[in-house]
């Protein structure tokens, strides 16, 4: 997502700088090739050195856009010795998760559901549409691999403020890395028409320290065993 972020920025000046420099002559042309300031037209319908500016300059912008943006997009595909692979299934209208590196703790996957809760059951302070019965919890500075897929119909895993957005397609394992930099709380929801209840899918994604994240996974697995 940092990457996302420097890249928009990086585009941004030149995308100032394009609109400030039409809009300049824009006035230009408007103010000073005017009927009451020039009775004769110009009559000049061909210039070479003017024709190879106006080509390479936009060519060489597209080019220093093009080589990060293309660098950009194949990082974001690599995934770098990640310490847990989360693999995320989609169903209507939930999402299941299903931890495979659970360290000494248990030879067996962690596997639990995640369903939005109801406005009636919501707390004072917690969000409408986004607050879930089970949270997704990863430790910070952490490579994490995710395998995403559906059970039934097409869905979409969508963290806005993570840079993730991938489809969930059923028969199909789709794959993404995240590295979260800060702890936090990160929300997301499904973006894809799955059915009539498509807008209760939330997402949350808890960032913890590795610590905090050790004690989450060795409680989480001595209750769903023991229930």
């Amino acid at each position: 997502m940092e990457g996302i972020i420097n890249f928009h920025h990086d585009l941004m000046f030149f995308l100032i700088m394009i609109t400030v420099f039409v809009c300049w002559m824009l006035f230009r042309v408007i103010t000073l090739f005017d009927e009451k300031k020039n009775k004769i037209p110009s009559t000049v319908v061909h210039g070479a050195t003017i024709e190879i500016i106006w080509t390479s300059i936009p060519a060489l912008i597209l080019l220093t856009v093009a080589v990060p943006s293309f660098a950009l997009l194949y990082s974001m595909d690599e995934v770098i010795d990640p310490i847990i692979t989360l693999k995320v299934i989609g169903s209507q209208w939930y999402w299941s998760y299903k931890y495979s590196d659970n360290l000494k703790f248990s030879d067996e996957p962690l596997i639990f559901d995640s369903y939005m809760v109801q406005e009636d059951d919501l707390a004072i302070g917690q969000f409408k549409l986004l607050k879930v019965n089970n949270r997704v919890v990863v430790p910070t500075n952490s490579h994490i691999k995710v395998l995403i897929t559906a059970s039934n119909v097409l869905h979409s895993w969508a963290i806005p403020s993570l840079g993730i957005k991938l489809n969930a397609c059923p028969g199909r394992l789709n794959q993404t890395s995240m590295f979260i930099k800060r702890e936090g709380v990160f929300y997301g929801q499904c973006s894809e028409i799955c059915g009539v209840n498509h807008g209760f899918m939330p997402i949350v994604v808890e960032a913890v320290s590795l610590e905090d994240y050790l004690i989450w996974l060795k409680n989480k697995i001595n209750f769903d065993f023991n229930a």
